[in-house]
């Protein structure tokens, strides 16, 4: 066992579950090209596309504005300098995440584009919309939870102590 560590660098088990997911993906990948081979080509190379050139600059200068956002919130009226977010814009981030990859697996139902998955759910066509809603509005109360438990919990700091050189704000 601790040959392995030395020369992979990590636990066996981790080696394990990495040739698994391999494993598991060729197999997919075998099952998802059986049948129209173009057109599943067009499709990754089109996802790929659009991610890369439409979707990761718009997402990324959404996050940029929102650090900048939260980043000016949190400047002190007696300094210049920010203070440290220490990780809060990821109790906006991953609710944000999960809200949109969840839209982006079921935007025909909750968009009423399909009607005949209906069926299928044994639901009407008009209540996607709602619960999606719905469980963006729980993910962002949840986070928003999280956040004031750590913040209650996290003892506060002490503030900074001030420069020898430099006299105190009026």
């Amino acid at each position: 066992m601790k040959g392995i560590r030395e020369v992979y660098g990590t636990s066996p088990l981790h080696l394990l579950l990495v040739l698994c997911s391999f494993a598991l993906t060729v197999y997919a990948g075998i099952r998802l090209l059986d049948g129209d081979t173009i057109g599943v080509l067009v499709w990754f190379v089109g996802a790929a596309f659009l991610h890369d050139l439409v979707l990761l600059p718009l997402y990324t200068v959404t996050d940029r504005a929102a650090q900048a956002l939260l980043r000016r919130r949190g400047q002190s009226a007696h300094s210049d300098r920010p203070r440290p977010m220490s990780g809060r814009i990821n109790y906006v981030r991953v609710p944000v995440f999960i809200s949109g990859v969840l839209l982006l697996t079921w935007f025909p139902l909750i968009l009423e584009r399909v009607g005949h998955y209906t069926a299928y759910t044994a639901l009407q066509d008009n209540v996607f919309l709602g619960r999606w809603l719905l469980i963006t509005a729980a993910l962002f109360g949840l986070a928003a939870l999280w956040l004031l438990a750590s913040m209650w919990s996290r003892p506060a700091r002490p503030s900074p102590k001030p420069h020898p050189n430099r006299e105190p704000a009026p």
